[in-house]
């Protein structure tokens, strides 16, 4: 313990002192969403800009808004953001007007663009060293062991105010190049509020989830309402890309207990996480939750060795052959592919898995369906209509595996709006999807 706590104060640092590791043209990574050393990088755009650096790309899967000053326009020619998962309205609008670019993927390709790219500068916020030498990750597990093995420089800002989560989400003092200390506390995510259409489509779907079932849930409102159908449900487990305070609701009910599972038995798994303040005092030095490596959790062959996987997501918009799109407006990227396809597969692979992606039947106050004879122009498949599985909507639940093209389209046709029927009727069968 005495040689790690002098190696804690040898590389002991300020977030100016920090900056000085960053020079043109480096490659700078982020830690995902809630994990960004924000005092750092703003600490490194303030210096680009001052010293005349040129051509930093910041790169980070953007989830959460963390306040880092990456969107400010004095930092054009400086530092150019780059996205691998852009999930809020400033990276949406500088890709859209080139100014940041983006890195399409699933979620379980993340670990891989890093091996490729090879940063050459890391950063992370962590938890405080404990008395071996190990920082955790904290809610955000998903790809910091992958870029301490490939960054040349790893820089920390460490709080005593996030949590320690086990798991493979550990880096140690040694591995450290410099950090800095600060109080800064992660945002909370409170629950969504459901609206009654999204009671509706979470009604579907919560009365096929079975007793033992293995629960993923995606980003969003149906998820949120879906969690509450499910505290009378008993031995549920959780193998989930994202841990939230729906999720941690239904450990508080009894309902999760994860003996059912095949691997990682007993234990809730996740990627990354995001919730309120009771749910990460909940995670903290907690060993019956284990954060991993996106490409372990995301993973469908490791996905499908639990039984009954449950994977509920969601889309912006589906053509009658089943395609889905989750992540753009036509041609224009609005979010990300995420790990939709990810779960969709595993849980197609799982034995008794399910997979639901659920949507409004219509967009735009009712003016446009999101049930469409043909995916918007340029729109980016998220989902292929090979793997997908059933498609939920406030007017019910349409199963698409394992059935004809004229039978998904029917079954697609059933769940849109009413006042979409005929005219989606009629264009299925111009496209000859029905006879």
């Amino acid at each position: 313990m005495q040689e790690y706590r002098q190696m804690y104060e040898d590389k002991k640092s300020t977030p100016k002192e920090m900056a000085k590791y960053v020079k043109s043209g480096d490659w700078v990574a982020s830690i995902a969403a809630l994990g960004e050393a924000v005092t750092v990088i703003n600490e490194i755009c303030e210096r680009a800009v001052e010293e005349d650096l040129r051509d930093i790309k910041f790169m980070k899967t953007w989830m959460i808004p963390m306040g880092g000053r990456y969107s400010d326009s004095d930092l054009e020619g400086h530092v150019t953001p780059v996205s691998i998962f852009h999930g809020n309205q400033d990276v949406r609008q500088m890709v859209k007007t080139g100014k940041a670019d983006y890195f399409p993927c699933h979620l379980s390709q993340h670990p891989d663009i890093w091996r490729e790219v090879r940063p050459r500068i890391a950063t992370a916020l962590v938890s405080p060293m404990d008395e071996n030498g190990y920082f955790s990750f904290s809610t955000n597990c998903l790809e910091g062991r992958t870029l301490a093995e490939v960054s040349e420089v790893f820089l920390l800002e460490v709080s005593p105010n996030v949590p320690r989560i086990h798991g493979d989400a550990f880096i140690h003092i040694s591995e450290v190049t410099a950090f800095c200390e600060t109080d800064r506390s992660i945002p909370t995510v409170p629950l969504s509020e459901p609206s009654e259409d999204d009671i509706k489509i979470a009604g579907y779907v919560a009365e096929r989830v079975p007793d033992g079932a293995c629960m993923q849930f995606g980003v969003g409102k149906v998820p949120d309402a879906v969690a509450p159908m499910l505290q009378d449900k008993k031995h549920l487990g959780i193998h989930t890309e994202m841990f939230g305070t729906a999720m941690y609701g239904l450990i508080e009910s009894g309902a999760v207990d994860n003996s059912m599972k095949n691997i990682d038995k007993g234990k809730t798994v996740f990627t990354f996480c995001g919730g309120t303040q009771e749910v990460y005092d909940y995670l903290n030095d907690n060993p019956m939750v284990a954060g991993m490596r996106v490409d372990y959790v995301n993973n469908p062959y490791v996905i499908a060795q639990n039984d009954n996987v449950v994977s509920i997501n969601s889309c912006l918009e589906v053509d009658l052959a089943g395609q889905v799109c989750a992540e753009s407006m036509g041609p224009v990227q609005y979010s990300g592919t995420g790990g939709q396809h990810d779960f969709v597969k595993g849980a197609g692979m799982s034995k008794g898995g399910q997979s639901f992606i659920c949507v409004h039947s219509t967009a735009k106050g009712g003016t446009i369906s999101t049930i469409k004879p043909m995916l918007t122009e340029g729109a980016h498949v998220s989902t292929p209509m090979n793997d997908v599985d059933m498609i939920v909507t406030e007017y019910g639940l349409a199963k698409l595996k394992y059935r004809t093209a004229a039978e998904r389209a029917k079954a697609l046709i059933s769940i849109a709006h009413p006042d979409y029927r005929d005219e989606l009727t009629f264009h299925a069968k111009k496209i000859g999807l029905m006879i």
